[in-house]
């Protein structure tokens, strides 16, 4: 299979979360595949959109909701994370694109999630880790969150933290300024 080497695919997950421990019988899941494309040679940002996902094993807490902006309503015809996933192959290619995230955090969620549930997972081997590459691009002592991110770069933070859509397109903001020496 050729890799696709005109685009990268950037990618925020959010999922289910509480304060504490989950209630018993639940788990974190995804609910929110935020993507935006990030074109390499021009280093400008598309196909800014938000995956809402189902969960079938939790349930939103009220913490959630306040952290994500994300209720129960945008989640009542959501598509499965299998139907999800298959979309992230069909639209953007997922399978042949290098993909980016802002940490390891979605990498090893999604491949937990995609394992534990029996779906293919929708990306290739190829990964960058934007925080980790941030962090070196200025020779910090440790890598920092998305909103100091952006600030180092001296670029706005657009949209809601915390809501998939919106990171993935500062994600990809960043990840174009330290690979690609531009921001839009």
């Amino acid at each position: 299979m050729a890799k696709l080497l005109d685009k990268i695919i950037v990618v925020d997950l959010e999922a289910t979360c509480w304060q504490g421990d989950p209630p018993p019988g639940e788990t974190s899941e995804i609910i929110e595949i935020g993507i935006c494309t990030l074109d390499v040679k021009n280093g400008e940002r598309s196909d800014r959109r938000g995956i809402m996902v189902k969960p079938e094993h939790s349930t939103l807490s009220d913490y959630c909701m306040e952290l994500t902006t994300i209720h129960p309503e945008m989640l009542k015809y959501a598509p499965s994370l299998r139907e999800a996933c298959r979309l992230l192959q069909e639209k953007y290619h997922s399978d042949k694109r290098t993909w980016a995230s802002y940490g390891d955090y979605d990498r090893i969620m999604l491949a937990k999630q995609c394992q534990e549930m029996d779906v293919p997972y929708p990306f290739g081997r190829t990964h960058i880790n934007v925080k980790n590459l941030l962090a070196l691009h200025f020779g910090l002592k440790h890598e920092v969150d998305l909103e100091r991110g952006t600030a180092l770069l001296d670029l706005p933070f657009e949209g809601t933290i915390h809501r998939g859509v919106d990171d993935a397109w500062n994600i990809a903001a960043v990840l174009s300024r330290v690979l690609l020496g531009r921001d839009r």
